[in-house]
């Protein structure tokens, strides 16, 4: 390994499997290509991963989300983690625009996980010095982790899109839970409008129940906001909630990451929505029943390695 107080002047990116299309796009928005690896499994199923180019006191930067399925793509990256690491690279950053288990913060019973801080513990120990994450599902999160974590917001992004010429506009941003209040205010901040609220009870992993609506919704268009869409099941929820209240039947929903799993397409299709506007932090089928509008994150995460590979701030980028 490098001296430790010898700088890395090369900048190497390198990806696994999860996102190709993500990591392809921010490589052509570094004007650069993505280091040769092989990613393959043995008979027995075990992963089996090979850096072909060389990272020796290089600034490595993988790219990885951990998308479904999480379990493999964790492992895969901290696979690939050792062999740059001990291939002699000078410095480790993992790219996760999308963060598995930050949702399993705490314990709700006595005898389970602390799915977050396991996974900190994990990437630290595969050689990570520093995590790129982008609106991670529990802030809190960034706290379990001994390493630096560069908290990126996508909300200005999507607030961009939802403003874009030629499309409808909308009249007030909606926080489908209590847990989305503060980046509804984000929201509302950017783009001008009111807010409103649906509280919810959550009953099982794809069903809730909300009570009232909180605010003037009535005759208006409403923009459902979270930072994630994994089952539908709080948007669906808060979406009939809205028309029950006599918003206007145009719905738009925008959320960071559309996981979309579990029944979300069918249970967002028969909903009227018309627009569904999603980061390509995980990939997205081109043929889905959905009227979904992709902004992409390449450009900000390649400003963001940029940056940390000159030793720039990152200040005004931050999800805070």
């Amino acid at each position: 390994m490098p001296d430790e107080d010898s700088e890395p002047d090369r900048l190497v990116l390198l990806a696994g499997t999860a996102n190709a299309d993500l990591a392809d796009a921010m490589a052509a928005e570094l004007h650069t290509t993505l280091a040769a690896r092989t990613v393959t499994r043995f008979p027995d199923s075990e992963l089996r991963v090979s850096i072909e180019d060389t990272v020796r006191d290089a600034d490595v930067f993988l790219v990885q989300p951990t998308t479904p399925p999480s379990d493999g793509h964790l492992l895969e990256a901290l696979l690939l983690a050792d062999a740059a690491r001990r291939a002699g690279a000078a410095r480790l950053t993992a790219v996760m625009p999308y963060v598995a288990y930050a949702r399993q913060g705490r314990r709700a019973a006595g005898r389970e996980p602390v799915g977050g801080r396991l996974v900190a513990d994990l990437l630290r120990t595969a050689g990570f010095e520093r995590v790129v994450a982008v609106d991670l599902h529990t802030p809190a999160v960034e706290g379990f982790f001994a390493m630096p974590v560069e908290h990126l917001s996508a909300v200005p992004l999507l607030a961009r899109g939802v403003r874009a010429d030629g499309h409808p506009p909308v009249d007030v941003v909606v926080a489908p839970d209590l847990g989305a209040v503060k980046l509804a205010e984000r929201y509302a901040a950017l783009l001008r409008l009111p807010m409103a609220v649906v509280p919810k009870m959550r009953l099982s992993g794809t069903e809730v129940k909300v009570r009232a609506v909180v605010g003037d919704v009535h005759g208006r268009r409403p923009l459902v906001i979270d930072d994630m869409i994994s089952t539908g099941g709080t948007i669906e929820a808060a979406v009939r909630a809205l028309l029950a209240a006599g918003c206007a039947p145009a719905v738009s929903v925008a959320a960071t990451h559309g996981l979309l799993v579990g029944g979300a397409v069918d249970r967002l299709h028969a909903l009227p929505i018309e627009r569904l506007l999603v980061t390509d932090s995980v990939p997205i089928g081109h043929d889905l029943p959905l009227p979904v509008e992709r902004v992409s994150l390449a450009p900000l995460l390649a400003t963001v390695i940029r940056r940390l590979h000159r030793g720039e701030s990152l200040a005004d980028l931050f999800a805070h």
